[in-house]
């Protein structure tokens, strides 16, 4: 595993299958959780004897190691005229994450070109470009793909830091606020999981000072959110009272769609019907694993996981293929 910063981190789960080319409401959440990252990421490097409910942001240095650091410190520190720079952490991360689209684009290129000058990211045919009617149409989709091994350390550290009874660094307390925020629990906790996450976090905020003064903050907006029956997002809620009254509440953003793709082979021929999935797969560049197989395969592509369902498009002419729906996580 590499040592990345809270901010390349939290971007590898964040930007992993997220639309390259465009900006959708769903990437923009994303982008709006990794501009409060990077308000962290220089909380946790300055930090002092006075707490953290206030940042400093005089005479933060841009290396060209984190350039990125630039886009979203700049227009805060304009914001304000006074002497000391100090800002609560709230009214940081509240200004971080009301970026413009522009900003939040220049943040996703200096972003993007970290990583890929590390080998950590790279654009992918879309999973939907697999898809029938995207295939048949030749539409360029594109997305980011996360580094298969480095994706799944990072996730799987942070698993084994909340999920298991140990110490939990500093980093992440942020990373758990940072998923929280940007909807992306569901890609690696199941929903057993989520029980304990929320036991893990409830006593952090009670014993922790940095989540003390991190997780009662909400950066959520309600009018990107309001869309998610327009983009087929799935909500599920999962609440857990604690400290005066606050609720943690966990919303699945489902960013991956299903994908039909058409097949030679019916339910007579259960491994023709695989076959046909993954030459589709293949096609387009994607990187996958036969998880198990079976009447209803299931499949690790690139850093997530799908069920591979038999089904027909009815129409003038009937469609024989395999439906692939999420199944996260596996």
């Amino acid at each position: 595993m590499k040592d990345l910063k809270l901010t390349q981190s939290f971007s590898m789960i964040a930007l992993n299958a997220q639309n390259s080319l465009y900006l959708t409401t769903v990437k923009k959440v994303a982008l709006r959780c990794m501009a409060a990252s990077i308000i962290l990421e220089v909380l946790l490097d300055n930090h002092t004897d006075k707490g953290w409910n206030t940042v400093d942001l005089q005479n933060i240095a841009f290396p060209d190691s984190e350039g990125y650091r630039q886009a979203v410190l700049e227009p805060i520190q304009h914001k304000k005229v006074n002497a000391s720079r100090a800002f609560s952490l709230k009214q940081c991360l509240k200004a971080a994450s009301a970026l413009s689209g522009k900003r939040l684009k220049k943040l996703e290129k200096n972003v993007a070109d970290s990583l890929r000058s590390q080998d950590l990211i790279e654009e992918i045919p879309n999973l939907l470009g697999c898809d029938l009617y995207f295939d048949s149409s030749g539409v360029p989709y594109m997305e980011y793909r996360s580094s298969i091994s480095e994706y799944a350390a990072i996730t799987e550290n942070v698993k084994a830091e909340i999920l298991e009874n140990g110490p939990v660094t500093d980093e992440t307390v942020c990373m758990l606020w940072l998923l929280r925020e940007s909807g992306c629990f569901s890609d690696f906790f199941s929903l057993n999981d989520l029980e304990t996450v929320a036991v893990r976090m409830n006593g952090l905020y009670h014993q922790n000072p940095l989540a003390k003064a991190l997780y009662p903050i909400r950066i959520r907006r309600g009018a990107e959110l309001a869309v998610k029956q327009f983009l087929h997002w799935k909500k599920r809620v999962f609440k857990r009272p604690f400290a005066a009254g606050i609720n943690f509440v966990y919303p699945v953003l489902e960013r991956s769609q299903s994908v039909f793709i058409d097949t030679e082979a019916w339910f007579s021929n259960s491994d023709k019907r695989l076959e046909d999935v993954k030459n589709r797969l293949k096609l387009y560049g994607h990187t996958f694993t036969v998880l198990q197989t079976g009447a209803v395969p299931i499949i690790k592509i690139d850093n997530l996981v799908y069920k591979a369902v038999p089904q027909a498009i009815y129409g003038r002419v009937p469609i024989h293929g395999v439906r692939l729906m999420p199944r996260l996580p596996f």
